[in-house]
């Protein structure tokens, strides 16, 4: 594919731009993007994962942008390594383990928004994982029946209770 800058070099950069639903496709060569002032991945001045964390950090789960939030961000601070939250956000790294858990409450939106969940539980092979499968259905199903008892629908947790107990004999035979 040809630059669509130059039309004499070869495209090697493949941008792709989203605006407000309507996609549209760049594809030019590095000298060009130099010229346009655009990021090329790799080199010194690229785009690092780093600077894609601290755009993402930014992220306020209450949807305001104020003062007050601002001050409060910039006084949450590690207590093991002195790290701020507005360092950690530069940086795009943590300090100490500690920092975890003093910015864990910052931490929970921003793994839901990137990952789509705050719990990795991982894959499980397909043949030797049925053991594991099962575990992971009865940890399920005691959640489900532990909401049936809260609401007091007993026979639905009395069912699941029963579906518990085979599951556990199935891995009992394993």
């Amino acid at each position: 594919m040809i630059c669509q800058e130059c039309g004499n070099r070869p495209a090697t950069l493949h941008f792709t731009k989203i605006v407000n639903g309507e996609k549209t496709e760049f594809h030019i060569c590095e000298a060009c993007a130099r010229e346009r002032g655009d990021s090329i991945p790799g080199a010194v001045n690229g785009f690092s994962i780093h600077n894609l964390l601290s755009g993402l950090l930014d992220f306020d789960p209450s949807g305001s942008a104020s003062s007050a939030s601002l001050k409060q961000q910039q006084a949450l601070r590690c207590e093991e390594c002195g790290l701020t939250y507005t360092q950690f956000s530069k940086l795009g790294r943590f300090g100490c383990s500690s920092c975890y858990r003093h910015f864990a409450d910052r931490l929970d939106p921003l793994l839901k928004r990137v990952h789509g969940n705050t719990v990795h539980s991982g894959k499980i092979p397909k043949r030797t994982g049925s053991q594991i499968q099962y575990k992971r259905e009865i940890e399920q199903l005691r959640g489900e029946m532990q909401g049936h008892i809260e609401r007091e629908e007993f026979e639905s947790a009395a069912e699941l209770r029963d579906r518990i107990r085979e599951l556990e004999r199935k891995i009992v035979d394993l």
